[in-house]
């Protein structure tokens, strides 16, 4: 029962470790070492909490989260919610197809044949397929992300420092310090990822019945997406910190070449591509799902483009949008990412907020409202996302 139930969770959680987070993790590696990797294993409590939460307020309501917050807060806050998830995750996307230029780029293949293919192949399987059928892809494409683990291996780490790492928090008033913290915080729970396992619950038909395999799928995934970050930062912490600090993912392979053998740059760059692959596919349907649930037009994977022209007309587009930025000569991907950061920092807590009085509310959630353990983390979490988004937004006024 839990393989025919399980995906949801897994895809979104590895979904989040698209160009950004590999990205952000490789930076963060090569100039902290292992500093933050303290923070690493909070987030991984936070982000299973939150999936399980979206997931739980889909089998319970059959609705997706956009759906549920337009009918308990009204169009006002749905219309603000949506126009800022559409801008971020628009920046995302064009970050993701950035990812996957720079990744086969690696391998000598130039991203005006790469990128407009890539492109095409996601748009095909997922306007054409039926759901289960798109969500087999997804879960080989996530079988990628394995390459980080042999990654993190062929480095020879010292496991009992990381051991320790993971358990010994280090604090640093150093902006530099304080902003990649606020980046792995907004890179492991990102708002896309909650709309898009609360979708994707309810286009499975996944009910109450069926529920407890789907929490074992969102814990699961939250654990493996987090272990595989975890690798990354293991990659470059133990190759590159302190000698040498690299600004992108693509640099960080390059450089893992004379330090741990060219077979760690290929399986790095390997990795990179199948993570962007992945999250380029799924975070343009996190904005079609949202959308079209806020406003109550049709969607769903295995829907004629005919049934659902605004949800695929949406994922086309964003898909559109990402090839084409990032084929412009001279364009500023870093920027882009910067920009989706911000904005889900701004994002993020409002829609903690909005879920966590959805999923306790028993008018909505009758029997299954939260916990008083999982109501604890959700809004220190929920609180700690809206003092980071705070010191971002104020850093980024700065730098203006």
């Amino acid at each position: 029962m839990y393989a025919a139930v399980a995906g949801p969770g897994i895809v979104t959680a590895l979904a989040g470790n698209g160009a950004s987070g590999i990205t952000t993790y490789s930076v963060i590696g090569s100039r902290f070492g292992l500093s933050l990797v303290w923070l690493l294993t909070i987030c991984t409590v936070s982000l299973a909490v939150f999936q399980e939460m979206s997931a739980r307020m889909g089998a319970v309501t059959g609705k997706g989260l956009a759906s549920l917050i337009r009918e308990r807060f009204g169009l006002r806050l749905t219309f603000f919610a949506m126009m800022v998830l559409l801008v971020a995750n628009v920046a995302i996307t064009i970050a993701e197809f950035a990812g996957v230029a720079a990744s086969l780029e690696l391998f000598g293949l130039s991203k005006y044949i790469t990128v407009p293919a890539i492109a095409i192949f996601i748009w095909v399987v997922v306007t054409k397929g039926s759901f289960s059928r798109v969500e087999k892809v997804f879960l080989a494409i996530c079988l990628i992300q394995v390459s980080y683990l042999i990654s993190g291996f062929m480095v020879k780490p010292d496991w009992g420092q990381v051991a320790l790492a993971m358990v010994k928090p280090e604090v640093s008033t150093n902006p530099a310090f304080v902003l990649a913290a606020i980046a792995i915080v907004g890179t492991t729970v990102a708002p896309w990822m909650q709309f898009f396992v609360q979708s994707n619950v309810v286009d499975k038909g996944i009910d109450m019945a069926e529920y407890k395999y789907e929490r074992m799928d969102v814990i699961t995934g939250s654990i493996l997406s987090n272990v595989i970050s975890l690798f990354i930062i293991i990659c470059t912490a133990f190759t590159l910190f302190p000698v040498q600090v690299v600004e992108t993912a693509e640099q960080a392979a390059v450089a893992l070449s004379p330090l741990a053998g060219s077979g760690a740059k290929w399986l790095f760059g390997f990795g990179l591509f199948g993570a962007s692959m992945l999250a380029a596919s799924v975070v343009p349907l996190s904005t079609s799902y949202a959308v079209c649930e806020a406003f109550g037009w049709e969607s769903g994977i295995g829907r004629k483009l005919s049934e659902a022209p605004i949800f695929f007309g949406i994922y086309s587009l964003s898909i559109l949008l990402g090839v084409v930025v990032v084929l412009i000569p001279g364009v500023s991907l870093v920027r882009i990412m910067l920009l989706a950061q911000e904005l889900n920092g701004i994002l993020l807590p409002v829609i903690l907020i909005f879920m966590l009085t959805i999923v306790n509310d028993p008018q909505i959630m009758g029997e299954h409202v939260n916990g008083p353990a999982a109501n604890a983390i959700a809004w220190i979490t929920a609180c700690g996302a809206f003092v980071l988004g705070l010191v971002l937004f104020v850093t980024g006024m700065f730098a203006l």
